[in-house]
């Protein structure tokens, strides 16, 4: 596969030549395309040492090839890493006045950007209409990596990881790739041309809520929807070493991922801190505390059609954080810790929802224990109502239940009134289960 490499004019800069690295050990060629600015930060000797390939930006470099249309042309694929703000302007703009920019603008290929800025500039109004006119196009503009930025800022707008982007790359080429097997090519390709088939499963009722038994999902279920899901569990600091946290393996919403992609989905998942590995060929974005996964959601949130809200959010932070470790006294007086409620994430999306009129389905989740006067059901079923969402995932958990567990058991409670439905079995089964649901839910919703 021929990949043209868009490099911008910004301090990430120095990441594309691991990701030209990474998709020239996969197998593709890949010519690089570097702006003038992006040249400031990393030299044309670099990008033809790595590539073997000539580097220019000027659109007046062999002319007599038309070098600018044939680039866009031979193309199987166009990746921009890091995609700055004024590139992406120029872009979703339609500008064609360097190299890349008219390459862009000639190619029938896919196209993925991955953003690299401050936080405020990722943020601004224009820059995220930018983002929605260039989706709007049909090109794939992954979320920005939430961490360390230039100097001692933090926040989204950092480069993905270059692993990150060559999966998501590769993705949207094998998605966007035309189908030219017959009946008896696909016979003679197996299972490279047809989806492996899902384990069926057959589901255990919990008390209280009636059971489904159920297939893996249909991988068109939900084909061509944006899914943004959250998983693991926050962090807050109480000073450089200590954290207040919780016993959320992350392992659940990791599945959920997989399991929209499975679907047909394009997934973007926003991750806490998790105890598995994270799944390849998705945006990923990382966190660690409970502000941090609200600002991430709400920005990923806007442009998404379904909202999977499995992450485990600490209901409170300290409200001062220390700058260095706290000692023990001399005098063996014990710490006094404040806490104040962190936000509610899942209110926040449904009020954003609510607001900007968005065609969204919200999936929240739901982690109960019950008491002597209420069972988990009875919790659950008041949660929906008071968090607002579609549909809310509920489980029943404790020191031997659902946390860092392979295996889980929930209850599927709709605000429309469907029928509850359950399932027990492995996280991805469970997974499986929960995104037909959703799919059913969705097409309940357009029907209506």
């Amino acid at each position: 596969m021929r990949v043209v490499l868009g490099v911008g004019g910004g301090i990430a800069a120095y990441k594309a030549a691991l990701v030209s690295r990474l998709l020239s050990e996969a197998g593709h060629h890949v010519v690089p395309m570097p702006t003038r600015a992006a040249l400031e930060f990393v030299g044309a000797p670099t990008w033809e040492a790595l590539t073997g390939e000539h580097v220019s930006e000027s659109v007046f470099d062999r002319v007599d090839t038309v070098n600018h249309v044939a680039q866009g042309q031979a193309a199987d694929l166009v990746v921009i890493a890091p995609a700055t703000a004024d590139l992406m302007a120029r872009i979703a703009h339609g500008h064609a006045d360097d190299l890349l920019s008219t390459t862009v603008l000639a190619t029938s290929a896919p196209v993925l950007l991955a953003p690299a800025m401050h936080t405020e500039m990722w943020l601004n109004p224009a820059t995220q209409r930018n983002v929605a006119l260039l989706r709007e196009h049909g090109h794939t503009v992954m979320e920005p990596a939430t961490g360390r930025l230039t100097g001692t800022d933090s926040g989204p707008g950092r480069l993905p990881e270059p692993q990150d982007i060559v999966d998501a790359a590769l993705a949207l080429a094998a998605r966007t790739a035309p189908s030219s097997a017959g009946p008896s090519d696909a016979a003679s390709t197996g299972s490279a041309s047809t989806p492996d088939a899902a384990p069926s499963t057959v589901a255990a009722a919990p008390a209280g809520a009636p059971t489904t038994d159920h297939v893996g999902s249909d991988p068109g279920l939900l084909a061509g929807r944006r899914v943004l899901v959250t998983a693991g569990g926050t962090r807050e600091a109480l000073d450089p070493v200590r954290f207040l946290g919780n016993r959320s393996s992350g392992k659940q919403g990791v599945a959920l991922a997989r399991a929209a992609r499975e679907a047909g989905a394009d997934v973007h998942l926003i991750a806490a801190h998790v105890e598995t590995d994270l799944p390849h060929g998705m945006r990923t974005t990382r966190v660690s505390s409970a502000r941090e996964l609200e600002q991430a959601t709400l920005t990923a949130a806007a442009g998404s059609d379904v909202v999977i809200m499995a992450a485990a959010v600490a209901d409170f932070r300290p409200d001062t954080v220390g700058e260095h470790k706290m000692k023990k006294s001399e005098d063996g007086t014990d710490p006094v810790i404040r806490l104040v409620r962190n936000p509610d994430i899942l209110r926040a999306v449904v009020a954003q929802r609510d607001e900007r009129g968005l065609d969204q389905l919200v999936v929240g989740f739901a982690a109960e224990t019950g008491d002597a006067e209420h069972s988990v059901l009875d919790f659950g079923r008041a949660k929906l109502v008071r968090k607002g969402c579609d549909l809310l995932v509920l489980n029943e958990v404790g020191t031997d239940k659902v946390f860092g567990r392979d295996e889980n058991e929930v209850v599927v409670l709709s605000a429309r009134g469907a029928e509850e439905a359950s399932t027990r079995g492995s996280k991805d089964e469970v997974a499986r289960f929960v995104v037909e649901r959703i799919a059913r839910e969705e097409s309940v919703g357009a029907a209506g």
